[in-house]
């Protein structure tokens, strides 16, 4: 069986020393807003469109030092963590694949407005480290993430 992989993108988005989740319909836990890499998008720019359809907030991702140059070319810059998740198994083989760069970012305020097709801003809500810590429906993925994200924001005040 042929494993097929798609690009993905994740943000964690900190505000006031807590980060944003929602409940994942599907998947029947918490997780920070992403989505799929469209055909001609780069990775922090779709985790910056993913972040605006999903909650309507404008947010700065923290950047990373790079230094490399190219004659033919140009660095992007890297995301904190490149994930690679396993989406669907049958009998014992991987089939699909995520392919996830996760982000952290800051968010200048917490007015959340989704798109009209995306889940309802009451559906998402704003977790501290002991929020993550005790939470049932969060992993512990999520947590080590979550509270990485606020400990990197709070580092850059």
């Amino acid at each position: 069986m042929e494993t097929t992989r798609h690009f993905t993108a994740t943000t964690y988005v900190v505000n006031d020393g807590e980060c944003l989740l929602h409940d994942h319909e599907r998947l029947g836990m918490l997780l920070p807003p992403g989505g799929h890499l469209d055909r001609d998008e780069l990775p922090r720019d779709a985790a910056l469109r993913e972040i605006r359809e999903e909650t309507g907030l404008e947010v700065t991702l923290l950047e990373p030092e790079t230094s490399v140059t190219a004659d033919f070319g140009r660095e992007l810059a890297p995301a904190e963590h490149t994930m690679l998740y396993d989406v669907d198994a049958f009998d014992g083989e991987v089939a699909h694949q995520h392919i996830d760069f996760v982000y952290y970012s800051e968010a200048a305020n917490r007015d959340l407005a989704p798109d009209d097709d995306e889940r309802r801003a009451d559906c998402w809500r704003w977790f501290s480290p002991d929020d993550l810590r005790t939470h049932e429906a969060v992993t512990e993925e999520v947590v080590t993430l979550g509270i990485e994200a606020i400990e990197r924001v709070e580092f850059q005040q």
